[in-house]
């Protein structure tokens, strides 16, 4: 059942996707009609928000079971008394997931509208209110506490101050203007706070801001999983190569009880701002971040002493994760990707000088875990292909959990190697919207395979390192 238009891509992208999902291998194993249908069902589910709202609980700080009572009483709080279970994953079992009820056909529109840019309609999707710099256009008259509709412009087309816009939106639910159209537009500088608070939204998610702040992380379930197969160990050196915004560093930083140390580094500075921020914010010490750009992370002369940042002496570390810079076309919701052919197709050399760099960087002995949060063969399962025929001393490892289903057919991986690989790939279930009546009739095994693919399109692979050649 698809609500939104399927995601568009430019002329070029579209054709590039189009022969990976047509490639010879998928055919062959497929049928031509089958392989279509799959590409473009997962073309549907990347315009829709994944059904489950999955949060991660900082278990340094508070036990599961604690914070589960303490969400389902705030979601209860916000859904006015609508009872929206709190599931605990079986496998994850620091995740809890909220099942999203909708899309939401039902909802009156008001005449007084409000446009919002894409990133923004994004996140009103999954749950968020709409923040004053998020706003690109209003109705006229638009006064604080007036209901008003409110839109997307997904194709980045409205000119901000506008009063009326008749090209593409994408209607994302009702609320209430905390402002008036002149304090939103005021020329005395750009506002900040709460534009739009969301009281009737197409998809009905919980709000989390500032909703335990330093009890959860919001992150999608397979970013969970990824930290979950490293598997950190309590006194070891562990680096994450690209470590913005910090989930799965502070995640790391947990799972080893806060004992040993994790080297966090990005290349942006407000970005690193950010992870140290949050490792504060969830009182995690073990995690040192440093402004550094990854592919020069390894150092070829000798280090000071008292050095602790980067560059680093070869195979330095236990464990390294490169959740590598991406073409990012597993997020959702996402309804119109903008990126160019010539930006999709510039991810696959860097993410090769970064994953000769952490090879170098691991210990012999040592787990390197590298993931994506794309659908593309060239940054996930050619990457693979490369890195098993590029180092020898490198052998791809099970996955413990694997979740998500088997590498994707294209890449001249043998079949054994394709399970070794975990591909999340949205479009292995059925489009399905959510209502409060089926939720209720819902088993709860079922409710958690569901979660566990309608998810983002995500990638991961998991490598040991033999020996030191």
């Amino acid at each position: 059942m698809s609500f939104f238009p399927k995601i568009s891509f430019q002329y070029e992208v579209e054709e590039y996707l189009t022969k990976v999902f047509r490639n010879k291998e998928l055919i062959t194993a497929l049928g031509t009609r089958e392989a279509e249908n799959k590409y473009q069902s997962l073309l549907s589910h990347l315009s829709h928000p994944p059904g489950f709202t999955t949060v991660r609980v900082n278990t340094h700080l508070a036990s599961v079971k604690h914070v589960k009572k303490l969400l389902f009483e705030e979601i209860q709080k916000q859904f006015k008394g609508l009872c929206v279970p709190v599931l605990e994953h079986p496998k994850l079992q620091d995740i809890l997931l909220i099942p999203v009820i909708g899309p939401r056909q039902d909802l009156k529109k008001h005449a007084s509208e409000v446009i919002v840019g894409a990133q923004c309609g994004y996140a009103v999707l999954r749950g968020a209110h709409v923040y004053v710099p998020g706003i690109v256009s209003t109705s006229r008259f638009v006064k604080a506490g007036d209901l008003v509709s409110v839109y997307s412009d997904i194709e980045g087309k409205c000119k901000r101050g506008a009063k009326e816009f008749d090209g593409v939106k994408v209607f994302l639910g009702n609320g209430i203007s905390e402002l008036s159209r002149s304090e939103i537009f005021s020329s005395t500088g750009p506002l900040k706070g709460l534009g739009i608070r969301m009281i009737e939204p197409v998809y009905l998610s919980p709000s989390f801001d500032n909703v335990l702040p330093s009890h959860l992380f919001l992150q999608n379930l397979p970013s969970v999983v990824v930290s979950h197969i490293l598997n950190p160990q309590p006194g070891e050196k562990i680096l994450d190569m690209c470590a913005a915004p910090g989930g799965k560093t502070t995640h790391l930083a947990t799972l080893m009880h806060d004992q040993g140390e994790v080297i966090a580094m990005d290349k942006i500075a407000n970005k690193v701002k950010k992870i140290k921020q949050n490792a504060e914010l969830l009182k995690l010490n073990c995690i040192k971040a440093f402004c550094y750009d990854g592919t020069r992370a390894l150092s070829v002369e000798k280090r000071e002493d008292k050095q602790e940042g980067p560059p680093f002496l070869p195979e330095s570390f236990d464990r390294i994760l490169l959740d590598a810079p991406c073409s990012g076309m597993g997020q959702r919701p996402n309804m119109a990707y903008s990126s160019t052919l010539k930006e999709v197709t510039s991810y696959q050399p860097l993410q090769r000088k970064l994953f000769t760099v952490a090879v170098k960087l691991l210990k012999p002995g040592g787990v390197l875990v590298y993931s994506t949060c794309t659908i593309t063969l060239a940054e996930n399962e050619e990457q693979v292909a490369w890195a098993l025929k590029t180092f020898p001393c490198l052998q791809l490892h099970p996955q413990e959990p694997h979740i998500g289903g088997e590498g994707m057919k294209g890449a001249g991986l043998s079949l054994d190697q394709l399970k070794l690989l975990q591909r999340f790939d949205p479009s292995a279930v059925t489009l399905q919207g959510m209502d409060i009546n089926s939720l209720q009739d819902s088993r709860e095994d079922d409710l958690i395979s569901l979660a566990n693919k309608d998810c983002i399109g995500f990638f991961i692979a998991k490598f040991i390192k033999l020996n030191s050649k």
